[in-house]
């Protein structure tokens, strides 16, 4: 088939439109701009128009588009008026993995981890929601292999339409609630649909709602609190590494620091030993070595480290945040430096108390504009509700070699070269702290 994807330069997006390149479809695409992930595509061999236009409708067979892209986008359009049958990425996912054995993992946060250690650890297809630096890619494609390991996406309800055969859920903290019209009940019965869906399930039972399904629900079910003993933190290579004790199951180590890691690895090793030996998954999970923008680390000298970290949400901040705690200590370095990109007006209000607080421990917190993600300009004073913190308001950064320029009002206001800097935010803050800005 030919097919069009709409938006393809999101994460999610491009990982489906790989994977249908890969499974031999002529694939297509469009976004507003051109990023890296355009970039990239087009070195795959995809035609990637920029910006939307009317014109990149031709004689497609089909048309994808992500959930944000508008009824009235002159592609969506062009394509109807033309019969080309046009699916939503949520409809079109009952296409793409009807017929796959899939291990899907859904959650508020800790997903795309947990996705890329379970392909680390198992065959198969994958489709992540970040690159994996095992492979470099957000896909990873294998012929004549049925196993699917799939990141799902709650934020659109998307999630349901994923067939899954392993349904694995870290947590189910309220996170988009705009797509349910903030109503509770909706976001847990869809997360419980999903659930049931699936024959095997593997699931976090410390998470408040999730604990709830413990009598209702047949899972492999984890209690970290009591199933993952003597943790340690370690540096191996000058590189990140948790080891732990999972059940009776032994002693593991994974690439990364935190009590987050060795949740999301024992999720994965759990969902894996339903159909692989101990031994093999002890032995696989070493191949994990991180995923780009999560503990990234961009920049290292004997002096100072600098991390960018795809963390949006206080919980995922915060979890971070401990873990470069320990490693600011293992490191020797005295003083960390967080940079802050918010990331939507309005998860930034909803969760304005829990932000206060998830960076304690901080040398200094520098905060940028918020990252709107197309909602309008609300009031937040930063000022006052950070007072706590040594606080800078900035308008962006720059970096040269391992050194970080705060910039406010087109003034240099002080660089940073020394300690552990730190940056949080989906926004364009990954590219300002990679000095690719």
């Amino acid at each position: 088939m030919k097919i069009h994807f709409i938006g393809i330069g999101g994460i999610g997006i491009s990982g489906l439109a790989k994977f249908m390149q890969y499974n031999g479809h002529e694939v297509s695409g469009s976004d507003i701009s051109d990023t890296l992930i355009t970039k990239k595509l087009r070195t795959m061999g995809i035609a990637v128009t920029v910006p939307h236009s009317a014109d990149a409708i031709q004689d497609q067979d089909l048309v994808i588009h992500s959930a944000i892209i508008n009824p009235q986008n002159p592609e969506i359009v062009a394509a109807k008026a033309k019969g080309i049958k046009v699916l939503a990425r949520r409809e079109a996912l009952l296409e793409i993995l009807k017929d796959k054995k899939v291990y899907s993992v859904a959650g508020a946060h800790g997903k795309s981890t947990t996705t890329a250690i379970l392909t680390a650890i198992m065959s198969g297809s994958a489709i992540i929601g970040a690159e994996s630096k095992e492979f470099g890619s957000n896909v990873r494609y294998e012929e004549n292999n049925n196993t699917m390991i799939f990141e799902a996406d709650e934020s659109d309800g998307s999630f349901i339409n994923s067939n899954p055969y392993c349904a694995i859920v870290t947590n189910a903290e309220p996170e988009h609630m705009e797509y349910y019209d903030y109503n509770y009940d909706r976001f847990y019965e869809t997360y419980k649909t999903f659930i049931k869906s699936a024959k095997c399930r593997v699931l976090n039972a410390e998470d408040p709602f999730l604990s709830t399904l413990i009598d209702e629900i047949d899972a492999s079910w984890l209690y970290p609190s009591r199933d993952i003993t003597n943790i340690e933190y370690m540096l191996i290579d000058n590189e990140p590494h948790t080891k732990f004790n999972l059940k009776d199951l032994g002693s593991f180590s994974v690439w990364g620091f935190g009590k987050h890691i060795a949740l999301d690895a024992s999720l994965a090793i759990l969902a894996a030993h339903e159909s692989m030996d101990i031994e093999n998954i002890r032995e696989n999970i070493l191949n994990f070595k991180g995923i780009k923008k999560r503990f990234d680390i961009v920049g290292s000298q004997n002096d100072s480290v600098i991390i960018d970290d795809y963390g949006h949400h206080p919980t995922e901040i915060k979890a971070t945040f401990d873990s470069v705690k320990e490693y600011a200590s293992l490191k020797g370095f005295d003083k960390i430096t967080a940079i802050w990109q918010p990331h939507k007006y309005s998860r930034t209000i909803d969760n304005l108390e829990a932000f206060i607080k998830c960076f304690e421990g901080a040398g200094e917190l520098i905060i940028l504009p918020v990252w709107s993600a197309g909602e309008a300009v609300r009031d937040i004073d930063f000022l006052d509700k950070f007072k706590n913190y040594n606080l800078i308001m900035a308008d962006n950064i720059t970096r040269a070699n391992n050194t970080i320029t705060i910039v406010k009002d087109k003034k240099d206001l002080k660089t940073i070269d020394k300690g552990l800097i730190i940056g949080f935010g989906a926004g364009d803050i990954t590219y300002q702290i990679r000095g690719t800005a």
